[in-house]
């Protein structure tokens, strides 16, 4: 297993630096707007580095006698990067990459149906599915974030699906944590190179995959599943909700993610990457030790996660209101 996750992590972080240095007509910028956390244009093509270093994983994994994923998920994630490269370039309508986003995961789980799945989990998984690969993306937005978020989800499941003997499952995600871990090594505060949509609907989907495979097969329920990822899930689920409920359109970029707010604060990039890591860690932590309690106890955990999460979100906003007080006092009276 292990020379499948040191192939992918070279292949990745290699390429990652590799892609820091192209120039010309391949060379993709994120330019800032009143809507970046980031100053300066930066390349957003690092996606291909964490595909090309799952490929190297999975083609290493291969000839080790382990086969990581099956045809239909390896189609999928291959269309779905396309398109998102496409996007990257040329900036697709929201409406357009949604379609696509929800044809693929319907193919893709029409494929892979199973005989005994009720016809009614389908709907839910398509949902799903399509909402990990939309949040990934509007969660990626500093530095080294959805890295992080991907090296310590992905490794956590691995190291659960290890333990419950899926060897398969756990190197596949040990693989996904690996070329993260790669890219990573460009991608952490100073960022020289982002992910773009190429990685980040990518990482999405594959989370989803994962999440609701491991419920499926035993080794983590699926509320324990969205916990490890709820750094992610909670902040724009939530973030979506108000944008909607305010009447605004929640498809357009912003600055309104918690994360986002945190970073405004004074925090920045590193010291605000770093607390979103400790928050990540703690939450696979708890999973893991969850894992084998009853479901009660399971529920106690989520119910306790919940009012946490609560209290960090009034935290915030009640930092806003200081530095909006703050701001009032030193503006000189007119």
């Amino acid at each position: 297993m292990l020379p499948a996750i040191i192939v992918t992590f070279i292949v990745a972080a290699l390429l990652a630096w590799l892609l820091t240095r192209v120039r010309g007509r391949w060379r993709v910028l994120d330019i800032p707007n009143e809507r970046s956390l980031h100053t300066h244009p930066t390349p957003r093509t690092g996606g291909l580095a964490i595909l090309a270093g799952v490929g190297a994983g999975m083609f290493t994994a291969w000839h080790q006698g382990y086969a990581i994923a099956d045809t239909p998920t390896t189609i999928a994630v291959l269309a779905l990067a396309l398109v998102a490269l496409v996007d990257d370039r040329h900036n697709l309508r929201a409406g357009h990459r949604l379609l696509v986003q929800a044809a693929v995961v319907a193919v893709l789980l029409y494929l892979n149906r199973q005989p005994d799945m009720p016809v009614m989990l389908l709907p839910f998984a398509l949902l799903f599915l399509v909402w990990m690969i939309n949040l990934y993306n509007f969660m990626d937005g500093m530095d080294g974030f959805a890295a992080g978020m991907a090296g310590i989800g992905f490794g956590t499941y691995a190291l659960l699906a290890w333990q419950a003997g899926h060897m398969e499952l756990a190197l596949g995600c040990a693989v996904i944590a690996a070329a993260a871990a790669g890219f990573l090594l460009l991608n952490f505060p100073p960022a020289r190179l982002f992910m773009g949509d190429s990685g980040s609907t990518v990482l999405g989907l594959l989370a989803g995959i994962v999440i609701l495979q491991a419920h499926v097969d035993g080794i983590l329920p699926l509320w324990l599943g969205i916990l490890i990822f709820s750094p992610f899930i909670v902040d724009a689920s939530i973030t979506l909700t108000a944008r909607v409920l305010r009447g605004e359109n929640f498809w357009k970029p912003h600055k309104n993610h918690y994360y986002q707010r945190v970073v405004q604060l004074g925090w920045g990039h590193r010291r605000t990457t770093l607390a979103e890591y400790g928050l990540m860690m703690a939450c696979s932590g708890t999973a893991i030790a969850a894992a084998g309690m009853t479901i009660h106890a399971q529920g106690f955990i989520i119910a306790a996660w919940s009012v946490l999460y609560a209290v960090l979100m009034r935290l915030i906003r009640s930092a806003e209101r200081r530095k909006e007080r703050k701001h009032e006092t030193l503006r000189p009276a007119s």
